[in-house]
Order: structure tokens, then sequence, then C-alpha cells
């Protein structure tokens, strides 16, 4: 502390007041000291946050390559010849759920037919031990993350959990409302950063839930907290019936990530190159810790919302079959073949692998689950209520009954 003079010094000098006075007056702006100097131009504050004006693209829809690009190389051959199998894997996963629903082996199924560049691009962009937040339409993704799709599809079984260990998968069970797991990856990513560790969250939406609250709140904190998250919104024009038209006038989704201070781009979602190297800087841009990114693909769902939805009330014929002509697997098959790294024997011996997996996959959906219909009432409350006790015991007599039954034939 010094002598006793000294102490007495700092004590009167340190005063509040005393600091006030000591306080050299701020130098005012440039434009104020030089009279008619030209004010400096003010900062644009969107700078490096707008996504291109239009989606980046690296495959035109007939699989030639498009112009290189400095700000998105492409990726190695090897990740996209990856990417090309475990498409053709998921659509015929994809093929074989939806007919699985129409056996009644499901008792609901989203099919994701025509986005098979987001739902295995995204996987691919991530490392094992990154986490992995889906929709209720990300089956074909959780089965290129390596899930067993039997797992997968327990959710939609009818049972009460999700098949698979989350913990153990680092993938968030598959959430039917929207929006909500945004705020969930959020919360993980920033929770891994502030333990030293590199961990990516990556957050399937789709375009009805950027309309949500939720949504707002997950990107807003990713970005107050720099939350190593990225926002992987699959536009498929359509939130179940609504079109895009009616849930924003913004450029495109991408523009919503300016007013959180989050950087964005909008992509091809059905050019698989384009897709993977976007995710690939995305996903880099979080790792390093500069916070979270969003990505809008722009993408379509070739079959209906759901096996319960008639799509032909709100699209018409002629808008699915443009669609279609933009393939994401076939544009990618052209490309790979015209770079040599694809032939006939290697499409060929894909898609038997393909057709082993679906085979695998039905043979064990026959297995009926086994089923505790009194279960329904386990875990709605801590102590069940009056109410619950007595629907409880109304199911269990009537499945004595039945049994009764069932013993007199």
């Amino acid at each position: 502390m010094g002598p006793p003079h000294v102490q007495e010094v700092l004590a009167v000098t340190t005063t509040p007041q005393a600091v006030r006075r000591a306080s050299p007056r701020p130098r005012p702006p440039a434009d104020e000291r030089l009279p008619g100097a030209t004010p400096a131009p003010a900062a644009d504050p969107s700078a490096g946050l707008l996504p291109a004006a239009e989606p980046v693209r690296l495959l035109d829809p007939t699989g030639t390559p498009l112009p290189a690009r400095e700000d998105y190389p492409e990726p190695p051959v090897e990740a996209l010849r990856e990417l090309y199998r475990r498409m053709v894997i998921g659509r015929r996963f994809d093929t074989q759920a939806t007919a699985l629903t129409k056996q009644g082996k499901l008792a609901v199924y989203p099919s994701s037919r025509g986005q098979e560049a987001c739902q295995v691009g995204g996987v691919l962009a991530v490392r094992d031990d990154d986490w992995v937040f889906p929709t209720y339409r990300e089956s074909m993704a959780l089965t290129a993350r390596g899930i067993d799709p039997v797992e997968v599809l327990t959710l939609l079984r009818g049972d009460w959990h999700c098949g698979y260990d989350p913990a153990q998968r680092r993938t968030a069970p598959q959430c039917t409302p929207l929006a909500t797991q945004c705020v969930h990856a959020a919360g993980l990513a920033y929770g891994e950063a502030y333990q030293g560790r590199d961990t990516v969250a990556l957050a399937f939406i789709g375009d009805g839930a950027t309309s949500e609250g939720d949504f707002h709140e997950g990107v807003n904190f990713a970005a107050v907290f720099k939350a190593p998250v990225v926002y992987f919104v699959q536009n498929n024009k359509y939130a179940i019936s609504v079109p895009l038209s009616r849930q924003t006038a913004a450029p495109s989704l991408a523009y919503k990530g300016v007013g959180y201070g989050v950087p964005s781009e909008q992509v091809d979602g059905n050019d698989p190159v384009a897709v993977l190297a976007v995710l690939n800087r995305a996903v880099a841009h979080a790792r390093a810790g500069h916070g979270p990114f969003l990505v809008e693909a722009h993408t379509y769902r070739m079959e209906a919302h759901t096996n319960a939805d008639d799509a032909t009330r709100y699209r018409d014929a002629d808008e699915v079959e443009a669609w279609r002509d933009r393939d994401p697997v076939a544009r990618l098959e052209t490309y790979l073949r015209a770079r040599g790294v694809l032939d006939d024997a290697a499409v060929a011996a894909i898609a038997e692998e393909a057709e082993a997996y679906a085979a695998d996959l039905r043979e064990r959906m026959h297995d009926k689950p086994a089923v505790d219909p009194l279960s329904l009432f386990d875990h709605v409350y801590a102590e069940p209520t009056p109410q619950l006790v007595e629907q409880r015991e109304q199911v269990r007599a009537e499945l004595a009954a039945d049994s009764d039954s069932e013993g007199e034939r």
C-alpha cells in the first residue's frame, strides 16, 4: 500500500468525483474536429452476415459442374462417393418405411424423399462426437448416421420413447413439436463450449419451424453466447399445406439470421456437392468458436407431408414433376460418373447393398413389439391423479375381459 502519506493521496484522488474531474474529455469524431471534412462512412452492421443473393450451387440440375468457388471448395471426391452411397441407401430405406406404413407396421411416417442431399449431407458434415438434433422427418439422416433403422422407427411404431440411446448416439430424440430442438441445441452447444470441448450441435429445421418462437429464442441465445451450433433449415416449400409465401415475406429464410447477428447462407438443397461444401464451412465456423451459423437449403419433399396427408389438395402434379427433374441422387451420380469414380459395377453394388438393407429392415419389422397397454399410464404424473387411476383400472378390466373371452373360444 505504501507510506501513509501516499495512502492519503490515493484516497483523495481516487474518489468518484476526483476520477470524473481527472478523466480527459473524449476527443470528438474526426468530422467534428476538422471543419469541412467528409464524414467517415458508417460500418455496415450486416457485413459478413447476409447470405448470397442466389443459393450456392456447384452442380447444375443435370450434374454438370459449375465454376469452382474459393469460398466453398468442393469436398474430397471420397466424401462425395460416400455421400452418394448413403443417399442411395437412404432413399431405399425411405421407400421401405413408406411401404411399412401402408402395411400397418408403422403408425405414421414422414417421408424425406427428394431431400436426400440435405439428410445425408447434414450428418456427413459433423463428427461422430458432435450432436445432432433432428425433427420428425430426419429418419433418413439418423440411419445415415449409423443408427439401427429399427431403432429409428421405434417412435413411429407408436412407442412412447425413441428406440436409440441419445447419449450414446449423440443424437437427440426425434421431436414432433416444431422448433423445440432449436433451444435444446443452443443449450447443449453452449454447455459443451463452456466445458472446453469443441463439440458442434447440428439442428435440423423445417421451413415451418422458423415461424415458431423456439426458433427465434434458440438462435438469439446461441448468438449472444456464441454457442457452436449450426441451424440447418430444409425449406421444402410447405409447412404441411401452408406455402412459404404465407409464412414469410423475407427474400429467403436465410435472411432471418441477420436480425440476430448470425452469419447465414442459402444453398441449392438438391445439389449434394454444394450442400456438403456449405455445411462444412458452417460447421468449421462454429467449431472455431465464432458462434452459430444459419444455413437454408432450397429443396422439395416429393411425397406428402406424412402418410396421413393428401398433398394433391395444395400442390399440383406439374410442380412435383418439375422438382423430379432436379433429383439429387441422379445429379450426383452423373457428376461422379463424369469424374471417373463411379461406374456401372459400382452403381449396381451400391444398389444391391441398399436392397439388402431394406430386406433386413423388412424382416425385422415383422416382429411385433411386446407392449403393455397399462404402460400408457406410466410417467404421466409423479403421483397418479384419481382420474388417471380410474382410467387405468378401466383399461385393466377391459384387458381382463378380453383375455377371458379368448379363453372361452
